[in-house]
């Protein structure tokens, strides 16, 4: 991983710009302009999921961009073959978020091929896990960043409504590689938490660009 690349995250605001299927708010333009305003608010870089959003995102804002590409809803589905990663990078992404749990993945290959053709295609990788067995294997296998992204998501991972810290300090005194904290991070005392914890760098994805979840929420405190 290349310093200028780590130091522009080092302690800093990672966006996560998506919108689930089906959501009115999943239309290209609209997450491309959800990217604009996170870089007005200060964020460091963007987290973006598909080709198509991912090249879109590139063009219109100037930030890292975590490309992924969520294929299916169970298993191994976020960046889950080989295609797909090289698909991202040729998309213009920074780097490649993928799974990286010790579940089977759709191709047959391993986390580590995918590591290999995106390092030769010039990208870098977040490696997503949910323990710390997975983190540390990812970053033998070469991630460039490990992130507790699906911590809580996957079966042998501790199911809980707030951030996994635990996982985030155990991986940051652990692995060589920048642990980035994500998921379930609501407020902005709890990323500042994640950054003492070890956390490199802190994604926020619902608590900032998900307007159908959160009146969601609001409804259901009001009993609706």
């Amino acid at each position: 991983m290349t310093p200028p690349l780590a130091d522009a995250l080092r302690g800093r605001l990672i966006v996560s710009c998506q919108a689930p299927p089906g959501d009115p708010m999943r239309h290209t333009d609209t997450l491309v302009r959800m990217t604009l305003a996170a870089k007005a608010g200060g964020a460091a870089a963007v987290r973006v999921n598909d080709p198509e959003v991912v090249a879109a995102t590139v063009d219109a804002v100037d930030l890292p961009v975590i490309g992924l590409w969520k294929d299916g809803d169970d298993g191994v589905f976020i960046t889950p073959t080989v295609r797909h990663a090289l698909a991202l990078v040729d998309a213009g992404a920074t780097v490649v978020a993928a799974d990286a749990t010790a579940r089977p993945r759709p191709d047959g290959s391993t986390f580590a091929d995918l590591v290999e053709a995106v390092h030769e295609a010039g990208a870098f990788v977040m490696a997503d896990v949910s323990t710390l067995d997975e983190g540390r294997e990812a970053a033998e296998q070469g991630a460039d960043f490990v992130g507790t992204t699906l911590s809580g998501y996957v079966p042998g991972s501790p199911i809980q409504t707030a951030p996994d810290l635990t996982l985030v300090t155990d991986l940051a005194t652990t692995i060589p590689v920048p642990v980035i904290a994500e998921g379930r991070i609501a407020m902005p005392e709890q990323a500042a938490a994640a950054l003492t914890a070890g956390a490199h760098s802190v994604v926020v994805g619902t608590a900032i660009t998900a307007p159908t979840a959160l009146t969601r929420a609001f409804v259901a405190g009001l009993g609706g």
